[in-house]
């Protein structure tokens, strides 16, 4: 190790933050780069840490010590703009898990400060590391599917009654009138519709003309759990997500681009491509590598690779979570449209007839209240 082996400070290190745990340590191990402290109220297990990492119970602390480089923030959605706000004050660079913060506002103010600071904030949307999004881009970009029509994406996933019961904000809007924004649009399927702006180019906050929400809950939850959203883009398309964390089975969620001679699809969690032309030839399916978001970052700060997720770039899908926070609350679908299922996944309830109104959703650029789907009425 050299004085210019960045200094990796982690924030939430249980849940998904132990991946990020994880990842540095096998970074520390090639000599990447170094984690020195860690920031939880929960401390970590006995020897789950090499002796040299610090603990503290918060970011603050962990901030005070001035040993911090890089900051990862893997905390609840409302606690995000102001852990790293006090990241960049404290000269740290920022890996900042999705959404980067609750609100609009939040994320607008966020952009100044980094700015102000002069650092870099990646935002931990996994998915745009992948290669096979400038693929697909380039595929439509050399005609491969003809005249661009719409964007879809769409997610049918299975959260059990632990997901909800595993934190005081898990399926929360509010709480102690904070925002949360804890729903299936912008937590657990939020990668679909950030994927598939990202396909479409249009991932900055003016790059949305408008959204037309449709958001429902069967779970017992304030936030949405089956929902649909339609973005107008600057360009004149449509991009149309639909998902649910009601389904009868977890499905691989995907996301397309829709031509006048063929579709492309990108599954984003494999990171596999299908191209499917209209003239009868076999589909092609590629599988593609990801890019790391922290290596990436680290990247960047040695300047041999510009910023794969940047802050400003995911402002379009803030416009997603500001729009879900302005609009009414979830509606609840009605007991008998729904139910409870007991198998390898948990105890989780599956809207009946979920997964067809989903396809008919992005085929037809409608929301569930638009199609008459029968699990609202």
């Amino acid at each position: 190790m050299t004085v210019e082996t960045p200094r990796i400070g982690i924030v939430g290190i249980h849940g998904h933050g132990a991946s990020h745990v994880r990842r540095a340590l096998a970074l520390e191990e090639r000599g990447v780069a170094r984690l020195v402290a860690v920031a939880d109220p929960t401390p970590p297990a006995p020897g789950a840490l090499p002796a040299h990492v610090v603990h503290d119970d918060d970011a603050e602390g962990m901030l005070a010590r001035g040993i911090v480089d890089v900051a990862i923030i893997s905390t609840p959605i409302h606690t995000h703009a102001a852990i790293a706000a006090a990241a960049l004050d404290a000269g740290c660079d920022v890996l900042l898990e999705k959404p980067p913060t609750a609100t609009l506002d939040e994320f607008h103010a966020l952009e100044v400060h980094a700015a102000a600071r002069g650092a870099r904030a990646q935002v931990g949307f996994q998915s745009l590391g992948s290669e096979a999004v400038p693929y697909v881009r380039g595929l439509v970009a050399d005609g491969a599917i003809g005249e661009v029509l719409r964007y879809g994406a769409t997610g049918a996933w299975v959260r059990d009654d632990r997901y909800y019961a595993r934190a005081a904000w898990a399926g929360r809007r509010r709480m102690g009138g904070v925002v949360v924004a804890d729903g299936a649009l912008t937590n657990p399927l939020a990668h679909a519709s950030a994927t598939a702006l990202a396909l479409a180019g249009m991932q900055r906050a003016d790059d949305v003309d408008g959204i037309a929400l449709d958001l429902f809950h069967a779970n017992d939850i304030e936030a949405d759990d089956t929902s649909v959203a339609r973005f107008a883009l600057r360009d004149g398309r449509t991009l149309t997500t639909a998902v649910t964390l009601c389904a009868a089975q977890r499905e691989e969620p995907w996301v397309e681009v829709v031509g006048a001679h063929g579709t492309v699809r990108l599954y984003y969690t494999l990171d596999v491509v299908q191209l499917v032309r209209g003239d009868g030839r076999p589909p092609v399916t590629r599988a593609f590598g990801r890019a790391p978001l922290l290596e990436n970052l680290l990247d960047a700060r040695a300047g041999r690779a510009p910023l794969a997720v940047p802050l400003a770039e995911t402002g379009a899908f803030m416009r997603l979570v500001d729009a879900v926070m302005a609009a009414p609350e979830p509606r609840a679908i009605p007991a008998e449209h729904w139910t409870e299922a007991v198998d390898d996944a948990g105890r989780h309830r599956v809207v009946r007839g979920v997964e067809a109104a989903l396809h008919d959703a992005l085929r037809t650029q409608r929301t569930f209240t638009e199609l008459g789907a029968p699990f609202i009425c």
